[in-house]
């Protein structure tokens, strides 16, 4: 028996479908919306839509971004010498707050795991790759400390060592199957400074 009508029903559905969402948060967040004025709804509901249609990855970093150049990547005040290699965009997003990291990101979207069937081709490998051809004098790998994460960083690192590029992995202090996003910016800048070579 549902307890709402058809177009509630419908929208709580549709927000449970969204990561860490659950059916009472769904509910939460359907009333919230209905309570909410017109002009509000309407807010939420473009800026949903504009995004989906104007972001893009960074030709770059391949960050997710709104122009074609995301702006680190476009910012003279970033060392181009320096780049960190991170899974997401919310990696890249948790060593922005810290405000101490300088250099400039790549963005992998994903991570090499071979249960799952994710191969190094299926995540920006070859881009990456592609940029050590120019200027760059380090590599960090800044992979999360699981497993697919940890496989990532030493096959990244057997493709750039040879290379000459300085690489280095972010150092503990990150928990072992922890992800960045949620890790504290005091964690992830000790993790930074005590990197160590690989």
């Amino acid at each position: 028996m549902d307890y709402y009508s058809t177009q509630i029903t419908k929208l709580i559905e549709e927000l449970s479908k969204l990561p860490g969402v659950g059916s009472k948060s769904a509910q939460r967040l359907a009333f919230h919306i209905i309570n909410m004025p017109q002009e509000q709804v309407e807010h939420l509901a473009g800026a949903i839509t504009s995004a989906k249609a104007n972001i893009r990855y960074c030709r770059e970093c391949f960050t997710m971004t709104d122009q074609e150049v995301c702006p680190i990547c476009s910012s003279g005040r970033r060392d181009h010498k320096t780049i960190m290699v991170v899974e997401n965009t919310r990696d890249l997003a948790a060593y922005e707050k810290t405000g101490k990291y300088e250099g400039v990101y790549h963005v992998l979207h994903g991570a090499i795991s071979p249960m799952l069937g994710i191969g190094p081709g299926d995540i920006r490998l070859k881009e990456l790759m592609q940029r050590l051809q120019g200027d760059v004098q380090e590599v960090i790998i800044a992979t999360n400390s699981s497993l697919e994460g940890e496989t990532t960083a030493m096959y990244i690192s057997k493709l750039v060592k040879p290379t000459g590029i300085r690489v280095s992995r972010i150092a503990s202090g990150v928990p072992v199957g922890g992800d960045l996003e949620y890790i504290d910016e005091v964690t992830l800048l000790r993790a930074l400074e005590g990197r160590v070579e690989l």
